[in-house]
């Protein structure tokens, strides 16, 4: 429509100047430097006319070199688009020896060959081809270095699918050297240092990942409880509980398996009256079954007042059986048979447990019954096995066959 009415424009000058033109054409006279140059009016406007053209043409020329090569890299790079294109449909449709040839000779014409590189070491990954993959990962750092994070973050994914932990890891460390505090690269750390079980390493980690976004703040705190309680399960003595104790937070010193390992640790340095103590002040607040069955493990020096605090609780948590469990083995401390017998038999009809099925082994097995003691180490064998067990021989009452 526009160029219509241009077009209607043009032919309208155009007969409306020929008009004037033809009834009077003009007379145009240059005197330059004793040169006279005469001509008429249409005649100048076919010299102006021809040199903007001679002008336009020449800047084509000059300019043709220039555009034939951009239109030529736009051809190459719309070709090896398509070529990468290919190689990662091959490679999700499961053909990554193809995938991984298309896309890697797709790198040489591509704009930006890392991606190619990227996709043909995941397509070699995915082969099992650990030296073709590394090779490409070489190049892709050697064509982009300003992407050495990319790359090194990609490895240390690659050798963590593969199992390759001790790589995995130097990769983390370089990268952690390369660039401090990057979010992914600590969670991938964080998360391999859980994996080897190296505690003290991610216990120094830990203030760094809990300034990062990268983590939830549940494993952040599962991690944060589990390093404590690796710390508190290797302290040999009183003094060493009490320092690593100093290092919980508020928060986490009201955990049930934190508060565990703690008294653990106090119970294996002997303070077992303190542990009593303290155990008994924790479950009023704190009632916890891990912490109920760990009071009944408690050596205290009044074994008959450990006893009496917890058939107390029994008035409001009779059918707890963790404390019943608890109640039982304070019983056999006492030389209580009878009461023993009752608790754990209550303990078994509420929730049978290979440790349940242990101590009432073993009472019966005090009390003479060998046959009723062999039937309960069956059964709580039987807990723990997954072929059934044959009958176990006779023991005396000393546990001889």
């Amino acid at each position: 429509m526009k160029f219509g009415i241009f077009v209607v424009l043009v032919l309208f000058a155009s007969a409306f100047a020929a008009h004037f033109l033809l009834a009077d054409p003009g007379y145009v006279i240059i005197n330059f430097r004793g040169y006279v140059v005469e001509m008429s009016v249409p005649v100048l406007v076919g010299f102006a006319v021809l040199l903007l053209f001679s002008v336009w043409l020449i800047r084509k020329i000059v300019l043709a070199p220039k555009r034939l090569g951009e239109a030529a890299g736009r051809y190459r790079s719309a070709r090896s688009g398509k070529k990468m294109t290919r190689g990662m449909i091959a490679v999700a449709e499961g053909n990554f020896a193809r995938g991984e040839k298309m896309l890697a000779r797709a790198a040489s014409t591509s704009d930006s060959p890392l991606f190619n590189y990227l996709q043909a070491a995941r397509a070699a990954h995915l082969q099992g081809r650990d030296d073709r993959r590394d090779e490409w990962l070489r190049l892709a750092f050697q064509e982009t270095p300003e992407a050495a994070n990319a790359v090194l973050l990609t490895q240390a994914e690659f050798q963590l699918d593969r199992g390759q932990n001790e790589q995995a890891l130097a990769t983390l460390r370089r990268l952690d050297e390369n660039s401090k505090d990057h979010a992914h690269a600590l969670a991938l750390l964080g998360r391999l240092y859980f994996k080897l079980e190296d505690w003290d390493s991610l216990a120094e980690l830990l203030p760094r990942l809990r300034k990062s976004s990268q983590l939830k703040a549940e494993t952040l705190d599962n991690w944060t409880i589990r390093v404590h309680k690796e710390m508190l399960n290797r302290t040999a003595d009183s003094d060493a509980v009490a320092e690593t104790w100093k290092t919980v937070s508020r928060a986490h010193k009201s955990n049930a398996t934190l508060l565990e390992a703690y008294y653990d640790g106090l119970m294996r340095a002997g303070q077992h009256d303190r542990v009593e103590k303290e155990l008994a002040a924790t479950l009023k607040s704190n009632w916890s079954g891990p912490l109920v069955r760990l009071f009944g493990l408690v050596e205290a020096s009044d074994t008959t007042k450990q006893l009496k605090r917890a058939e107390s609780w029994l008035k409001k948590h009779g059918d707890d059986p963790d404390l019943l469990l608890a109640a039982a083995r304070l019983c056999l401390r006492n030389e209580l048979w009878g009461k023993a017998r009752s608790y754990l038999e209550t303990v078994i009809s509420l929730r049978p447990s290979p440790e349940a099925y242990r101590e009432y082994g073993a009472l019966l097995n005090q009390m003479g019954e060998a046959d009723a003691a062999a039937a309960a180490y069956r059964d709580g064998l039987g807990m723990v096995s997954a072929e059934p067990l044959t009958a176990i021989p006779h023991m005396d009452a000393a546990g001889k066959r």
